[in-house]
């Protein structure tokens, strides 16, 4: 699985002209999922997610994290976060899973940071074409990759 977290001060998600997900402070989370990805992936990711401390004490330090802010989440399924480039100008996305193994593992993402936040993930619509609006905070922008752990 791989993940961008932008800190924003808010961030939402239209499909159609109706907004499906909005938050005010917290991170606009992009997720990209791939065929490798397995419950060990999410559970990791999710516990990373939750705990990244990005957002500012008292002293301006990045110390906090998103339970310290009562920050929210909005998570977006964006499989061209594994688009191959390699060859030519028109991206591949043969790394990125089929909506059968990808969907399960979307909507398990969302039910995970539901429990450790202890409270509702906003969300886009898996396959949609979704418009997202945000003003990044920092800008604060954290690349995650659960084949990267080390």
């Amino acid at each position: 699985m791989r993940a961008v977290l932008q800190r924003v001060t808010e961030a939402s998600c239209k499909v159609d002209g109706n907004i499906t997900g909005h938050i005010e402070q917290g991170f606009l989370v992009l997720l990209g999922i791939e065929d490798a990805d397995t419950d060990e992936d999410l559970e990791w990711l999710a516990q990373k997610i939750a705990n990244m401390r990005v957002f500012s004490d008292e002293n301006g330090l990045m110390n906090k994290a998103l339970a310290d802010i009562d920050g929210n989440i909005l998570l977006i399924s964006q499989f061209t976060l594994f688009a191959s480039t390699k060859k030519g100008n028109r991206p591949g996305f043969t790394r990125a899973a089929r909506p059968d193994k990808a969907i399960p593992l979307y909507e398990a993402t969302i039910s995970r940071l539901s429990a450790l936040l202890n409270k509702e993930v906003a969300c886009g619509v898996f396959g949609a074409d979704m418009k997202i609006s945000l003003v990044n905070d920092g800008p604060t922008t954290i690349i995650i990759d659960t084949k990267n752990k080390e």
